[in-house]
């Protein structure tokens, strides 16, 4: 895999591949918060070729990380996108540009989208969080009436054992570290699973995926089309429980968890039902998303990006906190689920 996936991605081919499908940017560019792909916010010049009836004077170019997603499973996220944004449920999604989403230049593989505004959503706000469990809801509605055909799903596996596995095998680890991270490891991945066949009647859908508050934009405007979250990013989106994309919205002590989850909850049911013995599964998830977030960052640690931006990683200490980490969640596994 080529370790510095971004090498010819200069400012002047962000440019060229935008102005070849017909968009010319007047020359303001500015990097976004992306580390997966690599994302701008580009100015377009007065008289360039519109598209679809839209009319942007500055667009969202997103450039994919090469080998991560097939083009076939890039689609399938803009394919549920649209299909979300078709029924005003404010999903930001890709622009249809020349008949496609999805286009091609160089090397590098891109998609265009509506510049969105706004501010992270304030989850301390009980009429804000049930706002946004409304929206959830009508997602999840969706998303329940077919899976995904080619994105993965969230599992023990593919979050759990196949992260760990990679880490294992990596060398990164230190040697003096290691007997004690696998064990603590393998200890909370199997008390995740007995989370999991606890809850073996829960089903899986198509999800948002990575729903935290900093892929919420919240906009002004009253309880309208115009106001309130707009949910971005459906890059991670796969096949999963419902409680996916609603415990990464939780935060605080456990009364004030309880109470967000509550006012979620509230706005939810308005538009999907909600099995509460996902609820159980909030700690499981949890942890499976801390030992693929370390096995993410160690995967992309030749991408000079990484070592810019998370300089803690791989230290002794690092390591070292991430087995306490796992120890505690073991430890809140077999504490009862949040209730509402």
């Amino acid at each position: 895999m080529n370790s510095k996936p971004y090498a010819s991605l200069t400012p002047d081919a962000v440019l060229d591949a935008l102005e070849s499908i017909g968009l010319r940017g007047d020359g303001r560019m500015l990097a976004l918060n992306s580390y997966e792909n690599r994302v701008y916010q580009v100015s377009l010049e007065d008289d360039t070729d519109r598209t679809e009836g839209a009319s942007p004077s500055v667009v969202v170019a997103k450039f994919y990380r090469p080998n991560r997603w097939s083009d076939a499973q890039i689609l399938e996220d803009h394919a549920f996108s649209l299909e979300l944004s078709g029924r005003e449920i404010p999903v930001v999604a890709p622009l249809e540009i020349k008949g496609a989403t999805l286009h091609g230049f160089a090397d590098s593989r891109f998609a265009v989208f509506p510049r969105r505004g706004g501010r992270s959503p304030e989850l301390e706000d009980e009429r804000v969080v049930e706002w946004i469990g409304r929206f959830l809801g009508r997602i999840h509605a969706l998303g329940a009436t077919r899976p995904f055909k080619l994105r993965p799903a969230l599992n023990i596996n593919t979050f759990g054992t196949e992260p760990r596995d990679w880490l294992l095998a990596s060398g990164m680890v230190p040697e003096n570290l290691r007997e004690v991270w696998l064990s603590t490891i393998d200890l909370a991945l199997q008390t995740a699973r007995n989370s999991f066949e606890r809850t073996s009647g829960v089903r899986s859908i198509r999800l948002h995926g990575d729903c935290h508050a900093s892929n919420i934009l919240w906009t002004e405007g009253g309880n309208n089309a115009s106001g309130g979250p707009h949910f971005v990013d459906l890059d991670d989106a796969r096949m999963g429980p419902a409680v996916q994309d609603l415990w990464m919205l939780l935060a605080g002590d456990r009364p004030t968890a309880t109470k967000q989850l509550s006012a979620l909850l509230e706005g939810y049911r308005q538009f999907h039902s909600f099995n509460e013995e996902e609820l159980g599964l909030i700690e499981a998830l949890r942890t499976l998303r801390l030992v693929n977030y370390c096995a993410w960052l160690a995967r992309r640690w030749a991408d000079p990006a990484f070592p810019a931006a998370f300089p803690w990683f791989g230290t002794q200490r690092y390591w070292q906190d991430r087995i306490l980490e796992l120890r505690e969640q073991t430890s809140t596994m077999d504490e009862p689920p949040l209730s509402v």
